[in-house]
């Protein structure tokens, strides 16, 4: 089954493209989709991933995508 992975391009937290490459060696099935969360708020003050429903924030990308692996479907 397919993971539904979002990330945000605007995010300062997060580079999209450390992010991706991090993310698709997690998951490499799975098509991540990069564009604006409309989740400016908490956005603008952690990194954070959507994944399969829910928002996994963290202080850094690193430690937001470490979280977000505990809901990929594998």
């Amino acid at each position: 089954m397919a993971n539904d992975i979002r990330i945000c391009d605007k995010c300062k937290h997060m580079k999209v493209k450390t992010a991706l490459a991090k993310l698709q060696k997690i998951t490499p099935d799975s098509d991540v989709k990069v564009g604006c969360k409309s989740y400016c708020g908490p956005c603008s003050r952690a990194a954070f991933i959507f994944v399969n429903g829910r928002y996994v924030t963290a202080p850094s990308e690193d430690e937001a995508i470490e979280k977000a692996g505990k809901y990929i479907k594998k």
